[in-house]
C-alpha cells in the first residue's frame, strides 16, 4: 500500500538520517523513525511556531487564533498544529489567508482525515504546506495517538504558543512537552473568569512569557531564526509604523485618536460595516496601535 500512496508526486516518506529529515525533529526524545508527508517537505525545514488550544474555544479566542496566525506567518513563520477543530482550525486558516505554509501533524495514517469537516481544509494545507504522520497508512485516529503526535507539534516548532485551554488539556501536554524539549511557551491571558484561560494562567505562573501581541513572539524568537532579526525589529509593540495595510491605515489615522471612541460610530465616520472594523480593531490591537477599552470603545496608543 505504500508503494502506490507513493506514486503520488506530493507524497514523500523521509526517513531518519535522510537530508531532508527535519533536524528540530532529530533532536527530541524518541523521534520518529520516519514521517509521510502529504504536500512540499521542504517547508518542514523553515522557522516554525506551533499554535494550540482548545478544540470549542470562545469566539475570541478563535478569533486570536487567526489573528496571530496570519500576522506571524506574514513575518515568515510557518504556522505549525493538528488540525483538530477549534483553535488548531483557526491557525491554519489565518496561516493560508496570509500566503504562508502551515503544517499539520496527524493522530492517525496520513491517508485519513479526522476530523471529517477538516477534509477541504486538509487539502488546503497540502497544497500550501505539508500534512505529516508518524503512522503507518490506514491507522485509525485513536485518543493514545493524539498526545504521541503532540511531541512532533511541540519538537519541529522554534516556540508553542497556547491560546485557550482549560485546566485539563491536551494543549498543556504540548506545553509541557515543548518545554521538556528546551522550546519557548508563549500564553495569552484572559479573563479569570472564563475557564478555557486557566490553563494559560498556569503556563504563565509556571514561566510561560505572557504575550499580548505578535509583535511580543516575532521579537523573542528572532535571534533562534537569523533571517529574521529585521523583522523583529519592525514588529515589536512599540513600533510607531505597524504594519497594517490601506483601509486599517486609513482608519487608524482619519478616525481613531487618543479619545475612545466606540465600533458602531468608526464605522459611521469612515463608511465601513462594523465587521469589517471590528477585524481592523482586531488586528491593529494584536499589533499594540490600539488599546481596547471598557464599553466596546478603543483608543490610539502613543
Amino acid at each position: 500500500m505504500s508503494e502506490e500512496w507513493l506514486q503520488d508526486p506530493h507524497h514523500h516518506l523521509i526517513g531518519r538520517g535522510d537530508d531532508g529529515y527535519p533536524e528540530l525533529l532529530d533532536q527530541i526524545p524518541g523521534p520518529p523513525q520516519a514521517l509521510y508527508v502529504n504536500g512540499n517537505p521542504d517547508v518542514l525545514h523553515l522557522p516554525a511556531l506551533a499554535i494550540v488550544g482548545s478544540r470549542n474555544p470562545t469566539q475570541a479566542g478563535a478569533r486570536n487564533a487567526y489573528e496571530f496566525a496570519r500576522h506571524l506567518g506574514s513575518c515568515g513563520f510557518c504556522i505549525v498544529s493538528g488540525l483538530a477543530q477549534g483553535i488548531d482550525t483557526a491557525a491554519h486558516r489565518g496561516a493560508l489567508d496570509a500566503g504562508a505554509p502551515t503544517v499539520a501533524f496527524l493522530g492517525h495514517g496520513i491517508d485519513r482525515v479526522y476530523p471529517a469537516a477538516n477534509r477541504e481544509l486538509a487539502h488546503l494545507i497540502a497544497r500550501n504546506g505539508a500534512l505529516v504522520s508518524e503512522f503507518p497508512l490506514g491507522m485509525q485516529p485513536r485518543r493514545e495517538l493524539f498526545p504521541q503526535r503532540n511531541r512532533l507539534i511541540s519538537g519541529i516548532s522554534l516556540g508553542t504558543l497556547v491560546v485557550e485551554a482549560a485546566r485539563r488539556s491536551g494543549s498543556l501536554i504540548t506545553a509541557r512537552l515543548a518545554s521538556e524539549q528546551g522550546r519557548e511557551i508563549f500564553a495569552i491571558p484572559g479573563s479569570i473568569h472564563n475557564p478555557l484561560t486557566r490553563g494559560c494562567h498556569q503556563l504563565i505562573r509556571q514561566g510561560a512569557k505572557l504575550v499580548e501581541t505578535a509583535g511580543d513572539i516575532v521579537a523573542e524568537l528572532a535571534p533562534l531564526t537569523g533571517h529574521l532579526q529585521q523583522i523583529a525589529v519592525e514588529s515589536t509593540p512599540n513600533d510607531e509604523s505597524p504594519s497594517v495595510d490601506d483601509r486599517e491605515y486609513l482608519l487608524l489615522k482619519k478616525f481613531l485618536g487618543h479619545d475612545p471612541i466606540g465600533i458602531d460610530e468608526l464605522a459611521s465616520n469612515s463608511g465601513l460595516t462594523i465587521e469589517q472594523v471590528s477585524s481592523m480593531l482586531l488586528i491593529l490591537e494584536l499589533e499594540g496601535a490600539v488599546e481596547s477599552l471598557s464599553g466596546g470603545r478603543y483608543s490610539l496608543l502613543s
